[in-house]
């Protein structure tokens, strides 16, 4: 059978990720190549407290078809949150509530881009979306990233001479690369997107993650109607109960309710209530500090390691919270082939050439270190150091 599949995938990269997950569960194997929170931090107890009170009091509710927008206690607590934490005048119905922070990725795309139509990203971006991007054919402008953000002069000419419909960032703890863009950074970009019809997508999946525990004021403070911001529970909460959102403009999310209404209706609406009656009954930001502590001392760790352990020619950024650095390796040193022969030693890393919409990220790799604990992240970064110091 000749299988008759759209043109529209073939532009799609060939995603690592199916390859990634295999080595990662060989055992024996540290990881530092997934995305995951540490499954130690998931409060099991909690959440099953809050899915049997939500069986016992409001279960047939629970179990029902709803609302394309998502559960209405649940959004305004996303809305109440965004006031008192970040200042910004949210109102539950500028919320909706998707299957995580990925499915905005993908319905975005839908809404705003035809084929041909430019986008801009980071360099180096987030693998996510520029899989799910690539699947609406557009032309992608990349913009370098600085130790403190996006080179503002690459910015300005990208939205000036091509428009982009959307530009694609993560201000906070990005992924890959960790960093975190400055607060002149942030007013920058919204002074170069103002008056333009270029809308910012502001993807804030670790903004909570800060291992200060200060929140960093999102560009959307100083683009209202021109901002969109993505959050999700995942990194928070759980990331199997796939419960994101996305807060933006009424006249983004009337057309975005459609789009979502044709891929599944709403989002799952049991693991909706059940997360709110959570919500509703414990302290999120003490659970959220307690574990961005223990993120930043494993980060620190690694970095501590990689500083001691790596041959000359390395290096590493050196994130403020998150769940992410990279690496750069010396050079001549190819990542994937520290990937291969890093499977082989018993520890797995993330190639950075996915992450590069334009070519590169030959000579880097990205690194999780929240998955792991302590003793697994100086285990694997000595094997991952002797690696290395083969391929040199």
């Amino acid at each position: 059978m000749a299988y008759r599949f759209s043109d529209r995938m073939a532009q799609v990269p060939e995603s690592f990720l199916d390859e990634l997950f295999r080595v990662s569960a060989v055992p024996g194997v540290i990881s530092f190549a997934g995305g995951l929170p540490g499954s130690v931090h998931i409060d099991l107890e909690g959440i099953r407290d809050a899915a049997r009170a939500v069986f016992a009091g409001e279960g047939r509710m629970a179990l029902q078809y709803s609302t394309t927008d998502g559960y209405l206690p649940l959004r305004e607590f996303i809305a109440d949150r965004y006031r008192r934490r970040l200042g910004l005048p949210a109102m539950p119905d500028e919320i909706q509530i998707v299957n995580g922070s990925q499915q905005c990725l993908d319905l975005v795309a839908k809404i705003f881009l035809d084929p041909g139509d430019a986008v801009g990203m980071e360099r180096p971006g987030y693998l996510g979306a520029i899989e799910a991007f690539s699947l609406y054919e557009p032309v992608f402008h990349a913009v370098p990233l600085a130790g403190d953000g996006p080179d503002l002069d690459v910015l300005a000419r990208v939205v000036r001479e091509h428009a982009p419909k959307f530009f694609y960032g993560i201000p906070n703890s990005q992924n890959p690369s960790g960093q975190t863009y400055s607060e002149e950074k942030r007013r920058g970009v919204a002074e170069i997107f103002e008056g333009t019809e270029t809308i910012f997508y502001e993807d804030d999946a670790f903004g909570d993650l800060f291992f200060d525990g200060k929140p960093r004021l999102p560009v959307k403070r100083y683009l209202s109607g021109q901002g969109i911001m993505s959050g999700s529970f995942s990194k928070i909460v759980a990331p199997g109960m796939r419960i994101g959102w996305i807060y933006a403009p009424e006249p983004i999310l009337r057309e975005f309710n459609v789009a979502k209404q044709a891929a599944d209706l709403h989002s799952n609406f049991l693991c909706q209530v059940i997360l709110h009656r959570y919500l509703s009954t414990h302290d999120l930001d003490a659970h959220v500090t307690r574990v961005s502590a223990i993120y930043g001392r494993q980060c620190r760790l690694m970095c501590d390691l990689l500083d001691d352990l790596m041959p000359p020619g390395a290096g590493h950024t050196t994130p403020e919270g998150g769940m992410f650095l990279t690496a750069t390796l010396p050079g001549g040193v190819s990542s994937m082939d520290v990937f291969r022969e890093g499977v082989r030693e018993g520890v797995a890393v993330l190639p950075g050439v996915p992450f590069y919409v334009d070519g590169g990220g030959e000579d880097v790799i990205r690194l999780n270190f929240s998955a792991v604990g302590e003793e697994e992240i100086e285990e694997g970064v000595r094997r991952l150091a002797r690696v290395v110091r083969r391929l040199v």
